[in-house]
């Protein structure tokens, strides 16, 4: 077995790990497609656009008892997908407001999870149940991942990268907040005198780092 293939092995495992862990934790896990041409590629599972369910009966599955879960990811390197609209829901942004959005949480004391992918987008990860505001739903800019959805998590595989943890959710002991937390600190990071102050605040720090 070359370094190569211990990797690939190495991070199966890992795969496999992570989606155990969310399963216990009563998360519906799902195995997901990944990149083809890559070092994760295989004969099945492959899709160039992101990663998808690989069962077209994803929904049927979902509260899948930890044992499947662990046996999906035998011998596959399937991506880490949750469904969303029964424990967990997301908002999705780009990773410029999701910037600002987090640093409206800090100054609330708010701790969420948030996940970010090589695509460029956060995912904020809420409690499920809680459509849009009429204000964000309007924008082209944020999306809820509920019902009939999914979101990939780390350490997912991408055709340039792999999904990572802003927040680990174990730094929130794995308490979801409620979705109206988050959507306010959305439209407050949206106001645009805020806007700029936090786009140039968070250039400060950048300049700061490069010393």
């Amino acid at each position: 077995m070359d370094w190569s293939d211990s990797w690939r092995g190495a991070f199966r495992i890992e795969l496999r790990a992570e989606a155990m862990g969310l399963a216990w934790r009563g998360w519906p896990v799902l195995p997901g497609t990944y990149p083809a041409g890559s070092q994760w590629a295989g004969r099945d599972g492959v899709q160039e656009d992101g990663p998808v369910p690989v069962h077209r009966d994803w929904a049927d599955r979902i509260g899948t008892k930890p044992e499947q879960v662990a046996a999906w990811w035998t011998g596959r390197r399937y991506s880490l997908l949750v469904a969303t609209g029964y424990v967990v829901d997301a908002i999705e942004v780009s990773a410029d407001l999701g910037r600002r959005v987090a640093s409206v949480l800090r100054t609330t004391g708010v701790v969420v999870p948030i996940a970010a992918t090589p695509a460029g987008n956060w995912l904020f990860l809420i409690q499920s149940g809680q459509e849009l505001g009429s204000e964000l739903a309007a924008r082209g800019d944020v999306l809820l991942h509920g019902r009939d959805s999914w979101i990939p998590l780390p350490p997912t595989p991408f055709q340039h990268g792999v999904v990572h943890w802003r927040v680990k959710p174990e730094v929130c002991g794995w308490a979801l907040p409620d979705s109206q937390v988050v959507q306010e600190a959305i439209v407050e990071a949206t106001r645009p005198d805020l806007a700029e102050l936090l786009d140039a605040s968070q250039q400060l720090v950048a300049v700061d780092r490069s010393f």
